[in-house]
């Protein structure tokens, strides 16, 4: 009998502990709250393809962009004592208005509601930027909108990689092209403060840094040119350089 009651006990044990093994296999196949599950969950279907949580999200966040960035180079251009910061807002009017329009017509087309009005943080900058003036109006300006299109051109980044939906797909490239349009005159105006960017970054990173180690002093081997191989000839053309931002002052 107790040989019985031993073998039981035994063979009760192995089937538990297949059953610990097997468990999470079955429960992460099938439940819900996987990132798979959670993008089909907050998808909806559309004949541009699926449209996700994300993608939602980008186009309201382009539409809140105009709302208050537009209105801020409108403010630059009638009082920004220099002419690299009145540029930078005439590229801001003009970049939003043409990237507004496009927003709204694919928000139209794939039924997503937008806001008219910008959020309560927006607002507070435009305030900001309303009761400074001079030198430390320009170099709000500045700071403010790089580091809100540096923020907004991650988005825009993850959105073209990641979206089913061409016509989001074809936003995220305007939009692209237009932020870093945005990004460069914004730094040609030599007010913005790099080191200040940087050190948030790092302050909301949770990675550890990647890449060499810094250089010790010695001389680093040269790198072998990439260029291609064979006689094959090729019609596209580099693209060119952006232009250097202008120094600090």
């Amino acid at each position: 009998m107790r040989r019985i009651n031993g073998t039981a006990l035994i063979i009760a044990a192995l089937v538990a502990t297949l059953g610990a093994l097997a468990y999470p296999v079955w429960s992460y196949a099938d439940r819900s709250g996987t990132g798979e599950a959670n993008l089909n969950a907050s998808s909806v279907a559309t004949q541009w393809g699926p449209l996700s949580a994300t993608d939602r999200d980008f186009l309201v966040k382009v539409r809140l962009a105009g709302l208050w960035e537009l209105p801020a180079g409108q403010q630059a251009i009638e009082r920004a004592p220099s002419e690299a910061v009145k540029e930078a807002g005439d590229h801001l009017v003009v970049g939003h208005t043409d990237l507004d329009r496009r927003a709204r017509d694919v928000a139209a087309k794939l039924g997503v509601e937008l806001p008219n009005q910008p959020s309560d943080i927006q607002q507070g900058w435009l305030r900001e930027l309303t009761a400074a003036s001079g030198q430390e109006y320009e170099r709000k300006f500045a700071n403010l909108l790089r580091n809100a299109h540096g923020k907004v051109f991650a988005l825009v980044a993850q959105v073209r990689h990641t979206t089913r939906n061409s016509l989001i797909r074809q936003l995220a490239s305007d939009a692209n092209q237009t932020v870093l349009d945005h990004i460069t005159m914004l730094e040609r105006t030599g007010f913005v403060d790099f080191d200040g960017l940087a050190r948030e970054a790092a302050g909301a990173s949770t990675a550890s840094p990647s890449g060499p180690p810094a250089s010790n002093g010695g001389v680093p081997q040269v790198p072998v040119p990439v260029t291609p191989t064979g006689d094959q000839s090729f019609t596209s053309r580099p693209v060119p350089p952006t232009m250097e931002p202008l120094p600090q002052p």
